[in-house]
């Protein structure tokens, strides 16, 4: 078993440069993903403002992204002149090539992916903050083993296959500071890719002998009795940016107002979000199909639009030490401020 390497994070980024990526993936993601309102609901009547200019969003299915949603039903991206077309993606690596070729505007993915592709030389920029892990109590992200596995500890991921929803994300390199934290030699871990929604029943058939959730999967996995390994990212750099917008520096640059007025909107939703998550809740059980005695107390995400540049630096130190980049990611051409 083995560490995720340098030479596999290159066959990352190659993959994402290749025409199969740039352009397969892209119309794979597209495929499924209609626009406007994922949830249902009706939009708002500023919705079919034909002035309204559109933004294609790709989010990965996960509770934090019914933020959008919400943000759309109350009209707050409208109010900016701008009509939401969302999309579905795996993690934000998968979504990077849609992004990169211009198939799709923004993407709200972890900053890992996004710092990782910049430094290999995509043309990607964060634009925005978007959420935040919980840097006490329960978290939103943690890694999960069967109720009667051995096991119990982060030091016991020594030599285990793990899960995470996309290799040389987040996941990785935050489970294996936590070992490293813990003792436990991260250099043993086997990484495995697999979906949050697919990753419970892949642990239940043994092809991972632990994952890391994202809600509202953490906390499915938790009441059917699985038990918590670590919270990694309070293990690591609590209260870190989980979900950050990212789009091309050349759309960007070429839409320089409408960037503007799309990162006012997102933190106006951000903020709406943060203060009103009984609406968010209230979306989960047709935004995500899910339950809604669960959706009713799931644990959520803290939203905002600020990019907390410092919790970035750290990530990007973690990047390093573990060997998903060569050296610290310059966060000036990372970021447009």
């Amino acid at each position: 078993m083995r560490q995720l390497t340098i030479d596999d994070q290159e066959g990352v980024v190659k993959k994402l440069l290749g025409t199969m990526a740039a352009s397969g993936l892209a119309v794979a993601l597209l495929a499924g993903c209609g626009g406007g309102s994922v949830s249902g609901a009706s939009e708002t009547t500023a919705g079919a403002d034909t002035d309204l200019r559109k933004v294609s969003v790709g989010a990965i299915p996960i509770a934090p992204s019914a933020a959008l949603q919400l943000g759309i039903d109350k009209g707050l991206f409208a109010k900016h002149g701008i009509e939401i077309e969302m999309q579905s993606g795996q993690g934000g690596a998968s979504m990077l090539p849609a992004v990169s070729t211009g198939t799709m505007n923004v993407a709200i993915g972890n900053p890992v992916s996004t710092m990782l592709a910049q430094s290999k030389g995509l043309d990607l920029k964060i634009i925005s903050g978007y959420s935040h892990s919980l840097a006490t109590g329960d978290d939103i992200t943690g890694v999960v083993a069967l109720k009667d596995s051995v096991i119990e500890t982060v030091a016991d991921l020594e030599g285990k296959k793990v899960s995470v929803n996309t290799v040389a994300g987040q996941g990785d390199i935050t489970i294996m500071e936590a070992m490293a934290k813990a003792g436990a030699d991260p250099a043993s871990v086997e990484f495995t890719e697999i979906a949050f929604p697919d990753a419970p029943a892949q642990l239940e058939k043994g092809n991972a002998d632990a994952v890391w959730l994202a809600q509202p999967f953490l906390s499915q996995a938790l009441e059917a009795g699985h038990h918590l390994v670590t919270y990694n990212y309070q293990e690591t750099i609590p209260g870190q940016p989980t979900l950050v917008a990212f789009a091309s520096g050349k759309w960007a640059e070429e839409n320089p107002e409408l960037v503007t007025d799309f990162k006012a909107a997102l933190a106006e939703v951000a903020d709406y979000a943060e203060s009103h998550q009984d609406e968010i809740r209230a979306l989960l059980p047709t935004f995500l199909k899910m339950d809604p005695e669960l959706a009713d107390g799931l644990l959520l995400e803290s939203h905002s639009g600020e990019i907390d540049r410092d919790s970035l630096e750290k990530i990007s130190e973690l990047m390093v030490k573990y060997k998903v980049v060569e050296k610290p990611v310059d966060l000036d051409q990372v970021i447009l401020d």
